[in-house]
């Protein structure tokens, strides 16, 4: 099994260094955790980008909630970071009947235009998961779907995300299951075992890494700690 990518949200300069620093491979960039987490400015993407070397994720989202909104608004924010250097997106809305909405999905995928990009928990409030991942097979760029397994957390969605990784790290290669599964919403370390055991090598944080809260930065030991767990090999048998 490849080195487990270990990604960390990250709201600010801080967050990225420490995160860094204690081992996350790869950030994702929010704003107002209180929405959930919603897009940063170009000025916060500028000022991480220059603090720390290692990949950035930044979230295409305006509002709480996994409707689109304003799909002119989210095609601008996109082209603003572009322009500005970002070259890895989330991104993820629903329409009314809980599937994906395309037109918001093509219309920014087309401005990032093959850059990298994460499904985000959207799918977790989907009508049919199977039906969305079809419903996005094959589009430029998406190679990971950020999942709990569940909208209520990994809790309620371990068997759902072990049952998904079976159907993606098959030879026969599903329609839609291609993307890395990345595990994040309520992941504790009490979970690792069974998804490593399971073959999942993408783990996301936010909360986990923040001992005294959303007020304040990463926690340089923390992510130290869940990196040591994430690089200890998986027990056979």
């Amino acid at each position: 099994m490849s080195r487990p990518i270990f990604e960390v949200i990250a709201l600010g300069v801080d967050d990225a260094v420490a995160a860094q620093t204690g081992g996350a491979d790869r950030l994702e960039l929010v704003t107002d955790m209180a929405a959930d987490g919603l897009t940063p400015s170009r000025e916060t993407f500028a000022a991480i980008r220059a603090a720390v070397h290692i990949p950035l994720r930044v979230m295409l989202r305006l509002s709480d909630g996994f409707a689109a909104g304003d799909i002119d608004a989210l095609c601008a924010a996109a082209e603003g970071l572009r322009r500005e250097g970002a070259d890895e997106f989330v991104l993820g809305f629903l329409d009314a009947r809980g599937g994906a909405d395309l037109e918001a999905v093509y219309a920014v995928t087309d401005v990032i235009d093959g850059c990298r990009w994460t499904f985000h928990r959207a799918i977790d409030r989907a009508a049919d998961r199977d039906a969305v991942r079809l419903q996005l097979a094959g589009l430029p760029g998406l190679d990971t779907y950020l999942t709990a397994g569940s909208p209520t957390g990994v809790d309620d969605g371990l068997a759902v995300l072990v049952a998904e990784a079976s159907r993606t790290l098959s030879p026969a290669s599903e329609p839609g299951y291609e993307p890395r599964i990345l595990v994040g919403g309520g992941l504790t370390r009490d979970h690792l075992p069974a998804l490593r055991a399971a073959g999942i090598d993408g783990f996301h944080v936010g909360g986990a890494v923040r001992p005294a809260g959303w007020a304040s930065p990463v926690d340089v030991a923390a992510t130290r700690e869940w990196r040591a767990l994430l690089d200890a090999p998986v027990p056979v048998g």
